[in-house]
């Protein structure tokens, strides 16, 4: 046989080969009309949101939106974190994933803190040092105006709930009556060690907020194996979540919750030296976390995914003493958690919720959410679909692992995202409030193709630019 014919016949490919190609082409196409749905999704809240908004109710449009489906307004803008932000995402977008993989384990995950912190304070300073960060927690409707009104915890505690309803004597602020007494006394004690004022509370919510990223990539590799951890790591840095992560306390409620999942992972995993500490961790940071938010109760579910992915029961005891530890803490100075809930709902309905219609918001709140996690990460869920079934079923036999596992993870927090939204008490502004559950959809990136990489993490990027540029957010 003559070497032009070997030649010829080695560069037909295999009939496995074909398949191959053929079903990844078929991966990309749904991949390309996932986003397109997206795209679609989004122009139709902001049409059908604006359409809405002209019915006027009192001085405002019954949506209480400037820019439906977002609590923000079109006023396009640069500032000094302009070239920061550029430079931030060109470097993670060139250089990312390959870090990511050469990296030792020890340097990744602070080394993707470090960047999400840089990406999180580049995107906030685009609206300069005052309007974007400084000023932020300092307005009417936010914890540092009440502060000062702060001098006994336990008599404050005590009598929080009577200033929560509209027409109570010195009603809070709305941030302050719609979150459990932890939102506010976390900023009572920055204040009372000397870090006051809205440039350290702002500092502390995107330290505390921009960690997410390490805790996500700590649970992913506990639960999921290391090489999805590392390729969801750059995604994680260049969420488009950094707009609203900077300035906001749902950033650093995201925070605190991401690393009580990331340490139940460990314990229940058994990954870590310590299992019993972690468990404890995990407990206390969930407690925590139901005291800085009511609707944070919800964690719950993505708690019993990891129990589930790990086959493992063995944290419980020490995780409820942690949360249980609060809730002693709580209720002997004063405050009962399921009071303070039940008086929000009502102060809820006083306000915008009355007439911000459910109808619209219903599926108005999962545009918003796209423009938080990104068309990558649409991308990756409609990747995660197929994962899931087999992973479901087979998990009676064997735990799930790698990308099933993976599927599981992400399934649980679209099932907190879904519970919150059919709840009602999410109506509008969910771009801050749901931060929790959304990153929590990142790691869905890691199951788009590498090759591809560099192009969706661009994709993320350039959307993250054009919210913070365009938009002035607000919350």
């Amino acid at each position: 046989m003559s070497n032009r014919k070997v030649s010829e016949r080695s560069a037909v490919p295999a009939d496995g080969d074909a398949v191959t190609m053929s079903a990844r082409k078929r991966e990309c196409r749904r991949d390309v009309w996932a986003v397109v749905a997206a795209v679609v999704l989004i122009a139709l809240a902001v049409v059908i949101g604006r359409l809405l908004n002209r019915t006027v109710y009192g001085s405002e449009g019954v949506l209480r939106l400037g820019w439906p489906p977002l609590y923000a307004w079109w006023l396009p803008h640069i500032g000094p974190g302009t070239p920061a932000a550029l430079a931030v995402a060109a470097l993670v977008v060139v250089y990312g994933p390959t870090t990511a993989r050469r990296l030792s384990w020890r340097v990744l995950v602070p080394a993707v803190w470090g960047a999400a912190m840089a990406w999180t304070w580049s995107l906030a300073l685009v609206d300069g040092w005052g309007r974007g960060i400084a000023e932020r927690l300092t307005t009417g409707l936010e914890y540092l105006r009440s502060v000062n009104g702060v001098h006994d915890v336990p008599a404050f505690l005590r009598d929080f709930t009577n200033h929560i309803l509209v027409g109570s004597p010195h009603i809070w602020p709305a941030h302050v009556a719609g979150h459990p007494p932890g939102a506010l006394l976390t900023f009572v004690g920055l204040d009372r060690i000397g870090l006051g004022g809205g440039a350290w509370a702002a500092a502390w919510c995107i330290t505390v907020g921009s960690s997410f990223a390490a805790a996500v990539v700590v649970a992913v590799r506990a639960l999921c194996g290391e090489q999805l951890a590392r390729q969801a790591a750059p995604f994680l840095v260049l969420a488009p979540a950094a707009v609203w992560i900077g300035v906001s306390a749902d950033g650093y409620f995201a925070g605190v919750s991401a690393w009580a999942v990331a340490l139940l992972a460990l314990a229940a995993t058994r990954t870590t030296r310590l299992p019993g500490l972690a468990a404890l961790g995990a407990g206390l940071l969930v407690g925590l976390a139901w005291y800085l938010s009511y609707g944070l109760t919800v964690l719950v579910v993505l708690g019993a995914a990891v129990l589930l992915l790990a086959r493992s029961a063995r944290p419980l005891p020490l995780v409820l003493l942690g949360v249980l530890l609060w809730v002693a803490a709580f209720t002997a100075a004063g405050f009962w958690w399921l009071d303070g809930y039940t008086t929000l709902v009502e102060r809820y309905y006083q306000g915008a919720a009355k007439v911000r219609p459910y109808g619209y918001f219903i599926w108005a709140n999962l545009a918003a959410q796209v423009l938080t996690v990104g068309l990558a990460t649409v991308a990756g869920l409609c990747r995660a679909a197929g994962p899931l079934r087999p992973a479901v079923r087979g998990m009676r036999r064997r735990p799930p692992a790698g990308r099933g596992a993976l599927s599981v993870l992400i399934a649980a927090a679209l099932c907190m995202m879904l519970l919150a939204d059919l709840s009602g008490m999410s109506k509008a502004e969910t771009e801050r409030i749901w931060l929790t559950f959304a990153v929590w959809l990142l790691p869905a990136c890691a199951l788009l193709p590498r090759r591809a990489h560099a192009r969706w993490l661009a994709a993320q990027a350039v959307l993250a630019l054009l919210v913070n540029h365009l938009l002035l957010t607000g919350w």
